[in-house]
C-alpha cells in the first residue's frame, strides 16, 4: 500500500471482499487513530454502516451516523446530481438545474422525496436517541465508495457545521477526480483503493449486496450498547 498526497492507493488493485474487509483496511489505514478518546466515526446509511463498524471497533471509538441522502436524476436515479443531508443542507452538482434537461421543478422534486426518506431514516434508526456531539472532536465519516463525492461532500458540510476539531474522510475505494476534490475539504482522507478506470462502486467488490435496515440497526446496537 502506497501513501501519496495525504491518501492510500493499493498497487495490486484488487477488489474487497465485501464490506466487512474493505472496513478492515480501512482501519489499517487508521490505526494511528487508535487509543484515542476523541474519535467519533459517522456511518453513512446504509452501505456505509458496516465498513464503519470495524474501524470504530479496531480504534476504540464512538460510532454514530451521518445522514445524507444522494439526488439521482428523474429518469437515470444511479445517476447523482447532488445530495441532501440533515439541517437543510443541499449540494448539487454544477450545471444543476439544466444539466441533461433536469428543470428546477424536477430538482425540488427529487429533493422533497428525499427529504422524506432523510426523516424517516432518523427516525427509524436512531429513534429516542440523540445524535453524536461533534464539537471538538476528531470525526471520521465513512461510506462504502466514492463516485461522484456529492453525497460525502453534504456529509462534510453536515459535520463543519458542528465544528470538529479534525475531519477524516474514510472510503474504500473512489474515482480519483472526485478524491481530488474530497481532498479539498478534509484533514485528511484515507482510501486504499482508487482505482484510473472507475465505472462504479460495486465494481470493486466481489459481493456488493444491499444492506438491509436490519443489519444497520444490528451494527448500530450492537455499538451502542458498549
Amino acid at each position: 500500500m502506497l501513501e501519496v498526497n495525504n491518501f492510500f492507493i493499493m498497487q495490486e488493485l484488487e477488489p474487497f471482499i465485501d464490506r466487512v474487509d474493505a472496513g478492515r483496511h480501512l482501519a489499517g489505514a487508521l490505526r494511528h487513530y487508535a487509543g484515542r478518546n476523541d474519535v467519533l466515526v459517522l456511518a453513512l446509511p446504509r452501505g456505509g454502516v458496516p465498513v464503519a463498524f470495524p474501524i470504530a471497533q479496531a480504534l476504540h471509538a464512538e460510532l454514530d451516523l451521518m445522514l445524507v441522502r444522494k439526488l439521482g436524476l428523474p429518469n437515470q436515479p444511479e445517476f447523482a446530481m447532488g445530495a441532501i443531508g440533515s439541517g437543510g443542507v443541499c449540494v448539487l452538482q454544477p450545471g444543476v438545474p439544466g444539466l441533461m434537461g433536469v428543470t428546477q421543478g424536477e430538482v425540488d422534486a427529487v429533493i422533497a422525496v428525499e427529504q422524506a426518506e432523510l426523516a424517516r431514516r432518523e427516525r427509524h434508526y436512531r429513534g429516542e436517541r440523540p445524535p453524536a456531539r461533534l464539537a471538538g472532536r476528531c470525526v471520521m465519516l465513512v461510506d462504502d465508495g466514492v463516485a461522484t463525492g456529492s453525497t460525502m461532500l453534504a456529509a462534510v458540510e453536515v459535520a463543519r457545521r458542528q465544528r470538529p476539531s479534525r475531519l477524516v474522510l474514510a472510503v474504500p475505494v473512489a474515482a480519483q477526480d472526485a478524491l481530488q476534490v474530497l481532498r479539498g475539504v478534509a484533514d485528511e482522507v484515507a482510501c486504499p483503493l482508487a482505482p484510473l478506470r472507475f465505472r462504479a462502486v460495486g465494481q470493486w467488490y466481489r459481493r456488493f449486496e444491499q444492506t438491509a435496515d436490519e443489519e444497520v440497526q444490528s451494527l448500530l446496537a450492537q455499538a451502542w450498547a458498549h
